[in-house]
C-alpha cells in the first residue's frame, strides 16, 4: 500500500522507540517500601511481543474500508462547498417545553484547543471554558480520544459542561463512540488475544494502531472508565436520530433505542474481551448510507428507532464525498465548511475531519437553509 490511513497513522506523541502494538506499562501506584527494607531487583527487561503472523502489517481493525491518504495533516485543500443546504429554517418549535436550541458536535478525537475554540464560536461556552449556553441542549457524537494531543482533556470538559449545563437548566450529554470502546478494550484487557476477521488481534494493539496516546492512558482513572461505560449508542432528539456511526449495525442490538443501549451496557458489565471486540468492530463499520442504497440503509434505522433524519459521525466528510485519497497516497482534499447532507437529505455528516486538516463541527439542528 503506498500510504496509510489517518485510522493507522503512526502514533503522534508516543515514547521513541516503541512499535505500533507495544504494550503500555500499566499505571499504578509507586511501591512503597519500610525504611531499610533493601530494594527488590529490576527485572529484567521484556521486548515487546511480536504481532501475530496473522495481522498483516497495516491491518487497522477501524479503516481496511478507508481510502489510502499520505498521514497526518495536508495544505493540499482545494475550497469548494462540502454542504447539501437543507430547505428548512433553524426553529425551537419542536424542542421540549423549558428548553432552548439542540446543538450536536462531530468527532474531536483529543483537539482540545479546537473543542473550545468551536464552542465559543457557538456561544456555548465562556472564554473560562464554563457553559455559557443557559437552557441548550448539547449532544457530543463520540470519539473523544485517540490522535489528538489530549483526549482526557476533552473528557473532563465534556463531563464540566454535563454538570454546568444541568446547573442552568439545559443539558450536554454524549454518545458512545467506537473510540470508546476501543480504549475501554485497551484499558481492561490489554494484550488479551481477541478473534478478528483478520485473525487473533487484541484491544492494545489495536489502540496503539488508531491513535491511541500513552498520555491519554496515563491520566486515565477510574471516573473516566465509569463515564465513558455508561453513554448510550443511540437518541433521539427533535426528530434528529443521534448515532456515531454510519452503519446499520446497531440493528443486531436491539428494535428500540432503549433495547440497543441496554444491551451496549450489558456487553460492557459482562467485560468478555471478545464480546466487547465484537461490539466494537460492529460500531466502526461505516459508509452504510453514502452509495445508491444508502437512503434505503437509513429508512431501517428511522423506521426502527424514530427520527425523521440521522445524524452521525465517525466517516469523515472528504471519505464521505469521495474526494480525498488514491492507491499511491497522492490526492487533494476538501475544505469542510460545514456538515455534509446525503442520502436524500436523510443523513447528516458531522466528523469535520479535524484530524487530516478538516474541521471541528459544532452544528446547530435543524440546520438552517
Amino acid at each position: 500500500m503506498g500510504g496509510q490511513t489517518p485510522e493507522s497513522a503512526p502514533l503522534p506523541g508516543a515514547p521513541s522507540g516503541v512499535p505500533a502494538g507495544a504494550p503500555v506499562p500499566p499505571v499504578g501506584p509507586p511501591l512503597h517500601l519500610p525504611a531499610g527494607t533493601p530494594a527488590p531487583p529490576a527485572a529484567p527487561p521484556v521486548a515487546p511481543p511480536a504481532p501475530p503472523a496473522e495481522l498483516p502489517e497495516d491491518y487497522t481493525p477501524t479503516a481496511r474500508d478507508l481510502p489510502v491518504v499520505t498521514p497526518g495533516r495536508t495544505d493540499t485543500l482545494i475550497d469548494h462547498q462540502a454542504v447539501v443546504p437543507v430547505p428548512e429554517a433553524a426553529s425551537e418549535s419542536d424542542a421540549p417545553e423549558g428548553m432552548g436550541p439542540l446543538y450536536v458536535v462531530g468527532d474531536v478525537h483529543g483537539y482540545y484547543d479546537e473543542l473550545r475554540e468551536a464552542l465559543a464560536a457557538e456561544g456555548l461556552i465562556d472564554a473560562d471554558g464554563n457553559w455559557a449556553a443557559g437552557n441548550a441542549r448539547l449532544w457530543f457524537l463520540g470519539d473523544f480520544t485517540d490522535r489528538g494531543p489530549d483526549g482526557i482533556g476533552v473528557i473532563d470538559l465534556v463531563m464540566q459542561l454535563s454538570a454546568q449545563a444541568a446547573a442552568a437548566g439545559g443539558y450536554c450529554k454524549a454518545l458512545m463512540g467506537n473510540h470508546e470502546l476501543l480504549l475501554l478494550g485497551a484499558k481492561r484487557f490489554g494484550d488479551t488475544p481477541v478473534q478478528s476477521g483478520a485473525g487473533t488481534a487484541s484491544f492494545q494493539a489495536a489502540w496503539l494502531l488508531n491513535g491511541g496516546q500513552k498520555t491519554d492512558m496515563d491520566r486515565l482513572e477510574d471516573h473516566h472508565l465509569q463515564w465513558m461505560a455508561r453513554l448510550d449508542a443511540v437518541m433521539e432528539e427533535d426528530g434528529h436520530l443521534l448515532v456515531h456511526s454510519d452503519t446499520t449495525a446497531y440493528l443486531e442490538y436491539g428494535d428500540s433505542i432503549e433495547a440497543v443501549n441496554d444491551t451496549v451496557h450489558d456487553v460492557l458489565t459482562r467485560s468478555d474481551a471478545d464480546e466487547v471486540w465484537d461490539l466494537f468492530r460492529k460500531f466502526t463499520k461505516r459508509f452504510a448510507f453514502r452509495d445508491d442504497s444508502g437512503s434505503q440503509a437509513v429508512r431501517e434505522l428511522l423506521d426502527a428507532y424514530g427520527g425523521d433524519r440521522v445524524v452521525h459521525g465517525h466517516s469523515p466528510i472528504p471519505y464521505l464525498l469521495g474526494e480525498v485519497g488514491t492507491e499511491d497516497g497522492e490526492g487533494d482534499g476538501i475544505a469542510v465548511d460545514g456538515p455534509h447532507v446525503y442520502a436524500d437529505g436523510l443523513a447528516i455528516a458531522m466528523d469535520g475531519g479535524v484530524t487530516m486538516a478538516g474541521k471541528l463541527l459544532v452544528v446547530q439542528l435543524p440546520l438552517a437553509g
